[in-house]
């Protein structure tokens, strides 16, 4: 599974997931907008498709790409990205980084693939991101039963009308 970080170099780097996740040979940082592969599934908070598990073959496929930015820059980093064609936002999920504690939905880029690895039933890959951080093994516990749901529907109609019955 091929995991590609956008990065915009807006982020403190010294709290940079995902510049430790590039250290440790768990993903791929690219610059540059070209770089990015063309039919990956991009995660983009804003996207209207929800990321199931139904995207497990374009996943294998092409790759995941998570965006790092500052979340005050969102929107226009995002804008640049709109004509890639497999944009997904996450199910509701409490992030457990130290920056961003409890406010969904601001997922580090790490909880971010985190959460679709595990989705998809990638447990191996879901265990060796959640050993970069103290803290990473939090953002399972918490989120678990929210992410076996996820885990478990069939595709994104599912996930909503769980995600109703939960709350």
């Amino acid at each position: 599974m091929r995991l590609i970080i956008y990065h915009v170099n807006q982020d403190d780097p010294k709290k940079c997931t995902a510049r430790k996740m590039e250290r440790f040979g768990l993903a791929k940082i690219v610059k540059r907008i070209d770089r990015v592969p063309r039919k990956a599934i991009i995660l983009n908070p804003s996207a209207k498709t929800i990321f199931s598990r139904l995207d497990r073959e374009i996943s294998l496929r092409f790759g995941i790409v998570a965006v790092d930015c500052s979340w005050k820059e969102v929107d226009e980093v995002f804008l640049r990205l709109s004509k890639f064609p497999n944009q997904r936002s996450l199910p509701f999920l409490v992030p457990v980084n130290p920056i961003n504690f409890g406010r969904p939905p601001k997922l580090s880029t790490l909880e971010a693939f985190i959460a679709c690895l595990y989705i998809l039933g990638e447990d191996d890959l879901v265990n060796n991101l959640s050993r970069l951080y103290k803290w990473s093994p939090h953002f399972l516990e918490m989120n678990r039963e929210l992410l076996d749901m996820y885990r478990d529907s069939k595709n994104p109609e599912e996930i909503l009308r769980n995600l109703e019955d939960f709350f």
